[in-house]
C-alpha cells in the first residue's frame, strides 16, 4: 500500500516541478510596458568605443548566427526558419524602424527570435546593441523614424 502511494507522490512533485509558472519567462521583468526603456522612442546611451565592443560582442554571441556577422540576413539558418532576416546592410532596411522598436525586439524577441535575456545583456548594452546594428549600413547609419 505505500509502494502505490509513494509513485504517486513522486509522479505528482515531478508534475509541479516541470509545470511552467506564471512569469518565468527570462524576458518577464515584472513592471509594465510603459515602464520599459523600450516605451521610449530615441535611445538614451551615447557609444563609447567599450560599449560598442561590447555590443559587438553581443552581436556575435547571439545575433550572428541567424543575421550573419555582417548583417545582411543571409544564413542557412535564417533560411531554414522561414522568417525575412532584414538586411542591416541596407539603411532602408531600419529607416521606419524606432530605437524603441529595436530594443524591445531584441529584449523582448520577436515571432522566432528569442530574447536577450537581462541578466545576459543590460538595458545599456542592447541600446549599445541597436546603435552597433545601425551602424553596419554601408558606412550610413540608418536614421531612426520621427
Amino acid at each position: 500500500m505505500l509502494k502505490p502511494f509513494l509513485l504517486l507522490s513522486a509522479a505528482a512533485l515531478l508534475a509541479l516541478a516541470a509545470a511552467p509558472t506564471q512569469g518565468s519567462r527570462p524576458q518577464d521583468t515584472g513592471t509594465a510596458p510603459e515602464d520599459t526603456p523600450a516605451a521610449k522612442s530615441t535611445n538614451p546611451v551615447t557609444p563609447t568605443p567599450e560599449s560598442q565592443a561590447r555590443a559587438k560582442s553581443i552581436y556575435k554571441i547571439d545575433c550572428a548566427l541567424c543575421h550573419a556577422e555582417n548583417g545582411d540576413g543571409k544564413t542557412d539558418i535564417a533560411k531554414s526558419l522561414g522568417v525575412p532576416m532584414p538586411n542591416f546592410t541596407e539603411p532602408k532596411s531600419l529607416a521606419g524602424k524606432m530605437d524603441g522598436d529595436l530594443f524591445a525586439a531584441i529584449r523582448n524577441g520577436k515571432e522566432k527570435m528569442p530574447p536577450e535575456a537581462a541578466g545576459r545583456a543590460s538595458n545599456s548594452t542592447v541600446w549599445n546593441l541597436v546603435i552597433y546594428i545601425r551602424n553596419m549600413s554601408k558606412g550610413q547609419a540608418a536614421e531612426p523614424a520621427q
